[in-house]
C-alpha cells in the first residue's frame, strides 16, 4: 500500500502566541488496543474521545519522537518512553501544560533522531496520566487532540521543542450519496474483518456512534499497523472525504486478502478430506488383493528390501532403527512423498557394508616389489609405507597414524594409496577434496530435505563393497569453508582413530565404524591445514626428483605408457638419453613428472601420425628431432646472465612446485635515502629487505660504505617476475648481498647462489626446502651454493649425485657470505661519493 503526501493549508496566525481550537468528536469512548511506542516496544490502548471543548495551544511545544507509530487526533494511546530525551519532553510537558506535540521519525533505527528526520505535521496531544516504571521509563497515557505543523525544530537543555501552527479539522457540510455509500461500505467490511477474527470486536463498539468520516478514518487507521510513509500520509492529508477514501481503499484489499486466504485454507482442508479417503481405499484393495493372493508390486519390493536388510548383517542399534523404519514404510501410502524418502533410506542402510572386510595380504617383500615397481626414488616415503605394514603384522589392531603425503604436483602421492591397497589386496577409493566447502560432503545431508545423500565417506564404502578399504583425501589443503560449514572441522572426527569408531553421518543417524579404514592424506603444503588437523596426522614431505630420477622415470614408466596409448606398441624405435634430458631441461620446468608424460605423450603423437601416413618412424629420436616435433623450447636456462655484475644477486626459492632460481637486483640513485621494493613481495621479504638494509647502515664503515649514503640516495630492490606474488624470509642474504653490492660498487661473482634467513645483527638462519633449491641451482648451472650452518644436516637428503656436483658453502654471518660473493674492486673497498657514481646511470654496468 502507497500513499502520497499532501500538503494542507492552515488559517491561523503565526503571530499570537497561543491559538485556540476545537476539536470535534463523537461522543463515544474506545475500549480497543493497539501497540505503540516511542522506542519501539510498547503496548497500549488507543481509544476514541469526545473533544468539545476549546483547547488552548501553545506556539512551543516539547516533542515526543515515535519509532513505529504515527499518532492521531481523537484517539487515546499508551505509550512507553524510555529515551533519555523523551523522558524530559515528557516531564516537562507535565510540569507545564500536559502537552506534547507527538510526531513520527523517518527511520525508526535512529536513536537520536534530529530535525531533519522527524516529519513537519505530527499530533497535539495532552497527557492524560504517567506512570513511573521500575526500570525508569515511563508509561503514559495520551488524548490526541489536533493535528499541527512544525514551521522550526530547536534544540535547548537535551529537549527537542517545535514551533507550531495547529491545523483545524475541515468542517463536511454536506455528505453526497456517493460519500455515505463508501462510509457504509467502510461500516459493512469492517463488521466481516471481525466476523472472521481479523480484527478485534472492540472496533465495533469504537466506531458505531461516529458519523464524522475524518474522525471516522483517523480511528481505523490508528488500530491498524501500517507503514510509517503511508500512515503519515494519512495523517497529513486534511480532507477528511478524501481520508475516508483511502480508508475504504485500505480496508478492501485487507478484506480481500482474508477472503483469498479463507479460500485456500478451506481448498486444502478438502484435499486432506479427499486424501484420507483414496488412503482408506487404496488399503481396503490391497486387504481384497492380499486375499486373493495378488499382491501388489509395491509388496514385492518391500519384501526384497525386508529380506535384504534382514541379509545384512546390521549392529544391534542399526538392526533395530531399520526395521521400525521398514514397519513405517509398509503402513505408509505408496505415492506420500515420505514414501520414497523413507525408502531409499533403508536401501542405503541395506548396501552398506557394516560387517563386510577384506583380508590383509603382510608380505612385506611382495608388497617392496610393488611400491619399487610403481614408484622409482622416494625412498622414505615408501620406507614408512613399509614400517607401516610391518606393525600392522606383527599387531593387527594396532591403528597407526594417518599418513599424509606432502609435496610438489606430479611426484606420486595419489598412485602411492593406489599401491598401498595393492600391497595391502585392499578396495581403493580416492576422495578428492579440492574445493569442497560444504560440510554435508563429509558428514551428509539430513534426509529430511529433499534429494538427500549420505556424505562422501560413506558414499566411498559403499561403492567399495568393504568396510575396510584405503581411503585417499586428495588435495587436502584445498578444503575451503564458507556459510555452509567447514569440512575441514568435519574431518577432525573421521581422521581420529578415537572418534572415528562411532562416526555418524546426518543422513544415515547412526554410528558408523570408520576404524578399519586406511586413510591416507595428500597436499601440495601444510599451510592451509588447520592445525587441529594437521595433529592428526603424520606428515612425509616428497620432494621433487633430480633430472636423472626424471630420466629413469620417463624410460620405465612415461614412454612405454604413452607408446601403449598412441598405438605404437609393435613398432621398434627409442629416444635418445640425450634428447630425453633436452626434453626434460628445455620443455618442462617443474618439480613432479606430470608436464614431462604430457611433452613425451606429444612427442609420440607426432611420431605416430607419421607412421599412420605410411612412414616409418626413425630408430632413434635425437634432439635435433626433438626440436623438429616439439617446436621452439619453452624454458632455456642458458638464458640467464652469466656475467659477474653490480647488484645483481643469485638466490634460491622453494615452491609448492619445487625449487625456483630468483634473481634479485639492487639499484641506487640520487636521491633522498628512500626504499622501494617491486616485484609483488610479501611482507615477510619486504621485512627482510628493511632487515639488510639497516644492517647495512649500522655496519656502514666496516663494509666501506659513506655512513651518510641515505640522504643522498635512493635504494630500489626489485625481484624479476613481477607477475609471481613471493614471499619468505629465505632471501635475506641475497638482498642483504645485493644491497652492499650496490652500495659499495663491487661485482657478486655469477658463479654462486645462496639462501638463508638475516638478522639485524647479520647472523644468518636456517632455511626449508635446501634439497629443492639446490637442484633448481644444478638445472641452472650453478654448482657453488651459500647455505646457513645450521642445514648442514639437510645436505644428506640430496641425491649422492647431485650431492657430489655441488660445492656447499655453509656460513653463520654475512661478513662471511659478502667475503665469499663479491669480487675484489680495484684494491682497497671504497665509499660511494656523488662523484664515483653518474646520475642516471645504472650501478649494474658501473666498473668497481
Amino acid at each position: 500500500m502507497s500513499a502520497k503526501r499532501k500538503k494542507g493549508s492552515s488559517t491561523a496566525s503565526k503571530t499570537a502566541k497561543a491559538k485556540k481550537v476545537t476539536s470535534r468528536a463523537n461522543k463515544s469512548s474506545a475500549k480497543s488496543s493497539a501497540k505503540s511506542s516511542a522506542k519501539g516496544k510498547s503496548a497500549g490502548a488507543r481509544k476514541a474521545v469526545p473533544q468539545t471543548e476549546m483547547i488552548s495551544v501553545p506556539e512551543v511545544l516539547p516533542v515526543l519522537p515515535t519509532k513505529d507509530m504515527v499518532a492521531f487526533p481523537s484517539v487515546m494511546m499508551s505509550l512507553h518512553v524510555g529515551r533519555a530525551a523523551s523522558i524530559k519532553a515528557v516531564e516537562h510537558a507535565g510540569e507545564k501544560n500536559a502537552l506534547i506535540l507527538v510526531v513520527a521519525q523517518r527511520n525508526a533505527d535512529t536513536e537520536n533522531p534530529t530535525s531533519k528526520e522527524l516529519f513537519s505535521i505530527g499530533v497535539v496531544a495532552n497527557i492524560v496520566r504517567t506512570l513511573r516504571l521500575p526500570d525508569g521509563r515511563y508509561k503514559v497515557l495520551l488524548q490526541g487532540i489536533v493535528r499541527a505543523r512544525v514551521t522550526e525544530y530547536k534544540n535547548r537543555e537535551g529537549i527537542t521543542y517545535a514551533t507550531i501552527v495547529p491545523l483545524a479539522p475541515m468542517e463536511v457540510k454536506r455528505l453526497s450519496a456517493q460519500d455515505e455509500a463508501i462510509i457504509n461500505r467502510v461500516r459493512e467490511n469492517l463488521q466481516v474483518l471481525v466476523e472472521h477474527e481479523h480484527l478485534p470486536e472492540e472496533m465495533l463498539v469504537v466506531t458505531q456512534d461516529i458519523s464524522d468520516p475524518g474522525v471516522l478514518t483517523d480511528v481505523i487507521v490508528a488500530h491498524y499497523k501500517l507503514d510509517i510513509d503511508y500512515a503519515q500520509a494519512i495523517l497529513e492529508e486534511l480532507d477528511p472525504l478524501k481520508r475516508i477514501r483511502t480508508c475504504d481503499s485500505m480496508i478492501s484489499d485487507d478484506l480481500s486478502r482474508l477472503l483469498v486466504s479463507e479460500r485456500i485454507r478451506d481448498q486444502a482442508r478438502d484435499e486432506m478430506t479427499k486424501g484420507q479417503r483414496e488412503f482408506f481405499l487404496r488399503e481396503q484393495v490391497k486387504q481384497i488383493q492380499r486375499e486373493l493372493g495378488e499382491e501388489a508390486g509395491d509388496a514385492d519390493d518391500l519384501k526384497q528390501l525386508r529380506q535384504a536388510l534382514e541379509k545384512v548383517k546390521l549392529p544391534d542399534f542399526a538392526r533395530g532403527e531399520a526395521f521400525k523404519q521398514l514397519s513405517r514404510l509398509e503402513r505408509m501410502h505408496a505415492e506420500s512423498s515420505e514414501y520414497a524418502m523413507l525408502r531409499t533410506y533403508l536401501e542405503w542402510v541395506a548396501d552398506l557394508p557394516w560387517t563386510t572386510t577384506t583380508d590383509d595380504r603382510l608380505d612385506l617383500k611382495r608388497a617392496k616389489r610393488i611400491l619399487d615397481a610403481d614408484h622409482y626414488g622416494i625412498e622414505k616415503a615408501k620406507d614408512r609405507i613399509l614400517e607401516y605394514l610391518a606393525v600392522r603384522k606383527l599387531n593387527p589392531e594396532s591403528k597407526g597414524p594417518i599418513l599424509c603425503f606432502v609435496g610438489p604436483p606430479g611426484v606420486g602421492k595419489t598412485s602411492l594409496g593406489r599401491s598401498i591397497a595393492h600391497a595391502l589386496d585392499r578396495k581403493f577409493f580416492r576422495m578428492s577434496l579440492g574445493g569442497v566447502r560444504d560440510e554435508a560432503e563429509i558428514r551428509g545431508h539430513r534426509r529430511t530435505y529433499v534429494g538427500a545423500l549420505p556424505g562422501r565417506i560413506l558414499q566411498g564404502l559403499k561403492s567399495c563393497g568393504s568396510r575396510n578399504p584405503v581411503f585417499v583425501l586428495d588435495e587436502l589443503d584445498k578444503v575451503g569453508a564458507d556459510y555452509r560449514g567447514d569440512p575441514s572441522s568435519a574431518l577432525l572426527e573421521v581422521l581420529d582413530p578415537a572418534q572415528n569408531k562411532d562416526f555418524r553421518d546426518h543422513y544415515l543417524n547412526m554410528p558408523f565404524d570408520l576404524s578399519s579404514i586406511l586413510f591416507v592424506a595428500t597436499a601440495n603444503t601444510m599451510d592451509t591445514i588447520p592445525d587441529a588437523l594437521l595433529d592428526r596426522l603424520e606428515v612425509i614431505y616428497i620432494s621433487g626428483y633430480t633430472t636423472d630420477e626424471k630420466v629413469h622415470i620417463a624410460k620405465k614408466y612415461l614412454i612405454p605408457r604413452q607408446r601403449k596409448e598412441n598405438g605404437l606398441e609393435n613398432f621398434k624405435f627409442s629416444i635418445d638419453d640425450s634428447a630425453l634430458l633436452y626434453v626434460i631441461e628445455r620443455y618442462t620446468h617443474e618439480a613432479g613428472v606430470r608436464n614431462l608424460e604430457r611433452e613425451l605423450g606429444s612427442l609420440l603423437r607426432k611420431v605416430a601420425r607419421g607412421v599412420a601416413n605410411g612412414s616409418k618412424p626413425k630408430k632413434l629420436i635425437s634432439t635435433r628431432d626433438v626440436t623438429a616435433l616439439l617446436g621452439n623450447t619453452k624454458f632455456d636456462p642458458d638464458s640467464n646472465e652469466k656475467r659477474d655484475l653490480v647488484g645483481l644477486v643469485r638466490g634460491l626459492a622453494w615452491t609448492i612446485y619445487g625449487g625456483e632460481m630468483m634473481p634479485i637486483e639492487a639499484s641506487i640513485a640520487a636521491g633522498k635515502g628512500s626504499l622501494n621494493l617491486t616485484g609483488q613481495l610479501g611482507s615477510v621479504m619486504q621485512e627482510s629487505a628493511q632487515a639488510a638494509l639497516f644492517y647495512a647502515r649500522a655496519n656502514a664503515e666496516q663494509l666501506g660504505i659513506d655512513p651518510k649514503f641515505t640522504d643522498s640516495y635512493d635504494i630500489h630492490i626489485h625481484v624479476p617476475g613481477g607477475a609471481t606474488p613471493k614471499d619468505g624470509p629465505s632471501a635475506g642474504i641475497t638482498i642483504g648481498t645485493a644491497l652492499v653490492s650496490a652500495l659499495t660498487q663491487r661485482k657478486v661473482s655469477k658463479e654462486i647462489a645462496m639462501t638463508g634467513e638475516i638478522t639485524l645483527r647479520g647472523n644468518i638462519l636456517p632455511v626449508g626446502g635446501l634439497k629443492e633449491k639446490a637442484l633448481a641451482a644444478l638445472r641452472y648451472g650453478i654448482t657453488k651454493i651459500i647455505i646457513p650452518f645450521e642445514n648442514i644436516k639437510d645436505i644428506e637428503d640430496i641425491p649422492k649425485e647431485q650431492r657430489a656436483r655441488i660445492k656447499f658453502v655453509p656460513v653463520k654471518h654475512i661478513s662471511e657470505v659478502l667475503e665469499i660473493a663479491l669480487l675484489p674492486g680495484r684494491g682497497k673497498t671504497r665509499r660511494i661519493g656523488p662523484k664515483k657514481l653518474k646520475r642516471g646511470g645504472s650501478p649494474l654496468t658501473a666498473e668497481a
